[in-house]
């Protein structure tokens, strides 16, 4: 079991961000910095928080135990003049603050950008929302689902003959929380070493969804043509698929050179597909995909997944499980690279999760506490401003905390 270790620092220790989001995007941009040591802290809307806390798995909030580790819960009451008072101190010994409000709600709480370069000329604005700050669609609702339907994913995703893929994750919302990791890092460095001023990062769900799927734009205006759905299948190069084995278990192969192709045409002694002329060039497989996958299938179809797992890897193809959890939970390399790690947990004793995902040598990230109850550091936070127990209990009948 990983145990917490509360006076672990890392290398953005002394960076404080301010996490105002609900949901997915922000909570994965700001776990990330705060897996490496950043004094996140979540400001909550007293009595209700952030909405993850309410996804809850029989019962439990498992997203939010997952993505809010390693951060402290100040509740505040934004609309209460005494709340943003408390605000524009923490404004002023913050590096960062990420919100997701529709675009204009900062203005209209009085804290739009240039009120918070006002308080705190360097302070670093990340702004997350579907559609962006400005254009057409700033104002619309900005889910991840509308994103991934309209970014192109879900009209590439699923099988030809049958009804687009939605991604059975936040998919829209991970990948703009990883890229805004790194966006605000590259932004505070500015700021620290080039003594540059704070600024603002306008940060949609909709362009870090476009931006991984590649030279999509790129491959249209050279081809004039809208890509088909393809199931497993890649556009590239072929065999890449999946395929079942004999015990109804399911493997991956990707023969994605030239070598790798020839190596597998010997390894399942079919040395003659080679020479084949359906199959001599990438170009020539990917014609003939359809007959070069009933090939293969039909040899992975007469031995059980361990028997093509233990061939395959002798000799030297890509050939891999498709795994689902139950799977990872006793997979031995997850074991022995604790991409899963066992934390202390109050309700369950104990609660997997995965590692901090970026290994780093010599100031590697860590677990600090796991994450907070609304308030839980309501005192903690507002003690290093001064206010004592009294005022603490004021601030709470007040209902400004």
């Amino acid at each position: 079991m990983r145990n917490f270790k509360p006076d672990a620092t890392g290398p953005l220790e002394g960076l404080r961000i301010l996490d105002m989001t609900r949901v997915v995007a922000g909570n994965e941009l700001t776990v990330i910095l705060a897996d490496f040591g950043a004094d996140v802290i979540k400001i909550e809307t007293p009595g209700k928080g952030d909405d993850l806390r309410n996804w809850k798995t029989e019962g439990i909030s498992t997203h939010w135990k997952v993505y809010s580790r390693n951060k402290r819960s100040l509740t505040l009451n934004l609309r209460d003049d005494k709340a943003k008072e408390i605000f524009v101190k923490l404004i002023e010994t913050a590096d960062a603050v990420v919100e997701n409000y529709r675009p204009g709600t900062m203005e209209k709480m009085g804290f739009g950008p240039d009120r918070l370069h006002e308080i705190n000329p360097k302070l670093v604005l990340v702004r997350i929302s579907g559609w962006g700050q400005d254009g057409m669609y700033q104002h619309k609702p900005g889910f991840g689902t509308l994103i991934e339907a309209m970014s192109g994913f879900a009209a590439s995703n699923g099988f030809e003959d049958r009804p687009p893929v939605l991604p059975a994750f936040a998919m829209a919302d991970m990948i703009a929380g990883l890229t805004g990791a790194s966006a605000i890092l590259a932004a505070i460095r500015h700021v620290e070493v080039n003594g540059g001023k704070g600024q603002v990062i306008d940060l949609p769900l909709f362009d870090p969804l476009f931006s991984i799927q590649g030279p999509l734009a790129a491959n249209y205006k050279v081809t004039g043509k809208v890509p088909s759905r393809m199931g497993s299948r890649f556009t590239m190069a072929a065999p890449r698929n999946a395929y079942q084995c004999k015990d109804g278990k399911w493997v991956a192969l990707s023969a994605s050179t030239q070598g790798m192709w020839e190596q597998f045409a010997r390894s399942i002694d079919q040395e003659d597909l080679i020479e084949d002329a359906r199959f001599k060039t990438n170009s020539d497989r990917l014609k003939n995909v359809d007959e070069l996958d009933e090939i293969v299938g039909a040899f992975m179809a007469t031995q059980n997944r361990e028997f093509i797992l233990d061939h395959f890897d002798k000799a030297g193809i890509t050939v891999g499980p498709i795994c689902d959890i139950e799977d990872l939970m006793d997979h031995p390399y997850i074991k022995d690279r604790e991409i899963i790690v066992e934390v202390p947990d109050e309700e369950l004793g104990t609660l997997p999760m995965h590692t901090v995902t970026a290994r780093l040598s010599e100031t590697p990230g860590e677990f600090r506490r796991p994450a907070p109850k609304l308030g839980e550091h309501n005192a903690e936070i507002l003690g290093e401003f001064g206010v004592d127990a009294a005022a603490l209990a004021d601030l709470e009948k007040d209902g400004v905390i």
